[in-house]
């Protein structure tokens, strides 16, 4: 009988001991907001296989995108800590971890800390310097002057903000070519504006939370009408700057046709919400989720087209 009940005992408690483990765990990776280090992979892996141009080097790839992520991630999780009073304003944020109290303060920072050592040790022992530069560079910037400062203060915030956002690719392509090119100057260039929009739409369509929370970015600063103008202005440009990869011989012919054909329809898109009858809220919204899929596309086909035009042309 006793046997029996011991037996009952552990059967009951080695579930309740695994619900407690998977959700210690799950703390530990919502907390590093898994979606943005997903984007930041995708863009570091495009920067990557653009400069490498087909000659991949296995060990430095994983070495740099594993090295970015764990960066990004520690960039999340502090800035978590940072955020915890205006996100328990916002109905999208309210429910995180470092708001709610299932993770303390302490345990995140202590986890963030550790995630940063680990990413800045793998980039410092495999990458080049100029790839260390840029990832300590938008760990700073993110951290320290966006988080601490710009965010609260400034309807600049976003675009000390879009720099940082910028960094992953920058890192994927120095870590191959070792250096701050042209080509790694088109990439920061590129991605700094695709952020600009990206983000207005998000201060459009969540106008309320950010509102709540006292955050000065454009929409509610300014007005939504004049975020709408800095929408059509930064995808027109950015449209622009996607062409100097081609024209300048990092990437071929498809690359030049993807780019071509996805910008344009994001500024058709963004070129809607002057329409009268634009319900302004499900129009942001289309136009967020169109960046995404825009900056993805844009970051395979550098990824896959890494054929110059110089090359089409003479050989």
């Amino acid at each position: 009988v006793d046997h029996l009940r011991i037996q009952r005992h552990d059967d009951v408690l080695r579930p309740t001991m695994n619900q407690h483990l998977c959700g210690y765990f799950h703390r530990y990776v919502q907390v590093t907001k898994p979606g943005i280090i997903i984007g930041n992979l995708i863009a570091t892996t495009g920067g990557f296989l653009l400069a490498s141009r087909g000659n991949i080097d296995g060990v430095l790839m994983l070495a740099t995108l594993l090295g970015i992520s764990l960066v990004v991630a520690s960039g999340c999780v502090i800035n978590n800590c940072i955020d915890r009073d205006i996100d328990s304003c916002m109905q999208r944020t309210r429910t995180r971890v470092t708001v709610t109290g299932e993770m303390s303060v302490l345990a995140a920072l202590a986890h963030g800390i550790v995630l940063g050592i680990a990413g800045f040790a793998l980039l410092a022992w495999y990458v080049t310097v100029a790839a260390l530069i840029f990832a300590v560079l938008g760990f700073v910037v993110y951290v320290g002057i966006y988080s601490l400062y710009m965010k609260r203060n400034s309807v600049h915030g976003t675009l000390v903000g879009s720099l940082s956002g910028a960094v992953p690719p920058v890192v994927g392509y120095c870590a191959v070519s070792g250096q701050f090119d042209s080509g790694a100057t088109i990439l920061l260039l590129m991605f700094c504006l695709w952020q600009m929009p990206h983000s207005y739409a998000i201060g459009i369509f969540r106008y309320d939370d950010y509102q709540a929370a006292g955050i000065p970015v454009l929409p509610v600063a300014q007005g939504i009408t004049k975020a709408k103008h800095h929408i059509v202005i930064y995808i027109a440009v950015y449209a622009l700057v996607t062409l100097l990869l081609p024209i300048n011989g990092y990437t071929g012919l498809a690359f030049l046709a993807v780019a071509a054909t996805t910008s344009l329809w994001w500024l058709y898109m963004a070129l809607k919400g002057y329409q009268a009858q634009t319900d302004t809220v499900v129009w942001a919204r289309k136009v967020f989720g169109y960046s995404i899929l825009n900056i993805t596309l844009l970051s395979i086909a550098m990824a896959l087209d890494y054929h110059t035009i110089v090359t089409l042309v003479f050989n």
